[in-house]
């Protein structure tokens, strides 16, 4: 079943929403939508960097730096203005959606 809206999938929105509390990168994102969708989001590896590659395409995130680590390459990413609006707006989106659904369940019990 599909989730989201055709604008943002659910796995982009458990990114965007990892990226609010500043920079991080892919392990790190990951770890983050694990913890913020109790263990039910989890993207594989090829996933996560194909969600970051379109979101950086769209320009709701960027590349905040890049570090070497152990001699391998970590780039961190960081939401974009343009990001926190539209994850912002999905959350309103989702909130008012969940409220129909809360309204009609309370009035029928």
């Amino acid at each position: 079943m599909p989730r989201g809206t055709s604008e943002v999938s659910e796995p982009m929105y458990f990114v965007l929403t990892a990226l609010l509390g500043g920079p991080l990168h892919g392990h790190a994102i990951s770890k983050s939508i694990q913890e913020l969708s109790g263990g039910r989001v989890r993207p594989s590896v090829g996933t996560l960097y194909g969600i970051l590659e379109r979101l950086h395409e769209r320009g709701v995130i960027t590349v905040d730096r890049e570090e070497t680590v152990n001699g391998r390459a970590r780039r961190y990413f960081r939401i974009t203005d343009e990001g926190q609006a539209l994850v912002t707006a999905e959350a309103r989106r989702m909130r008012e959606a969940a409220a129909l659904v809360l309204r009609t369940a309370e009035a029928s019990a």
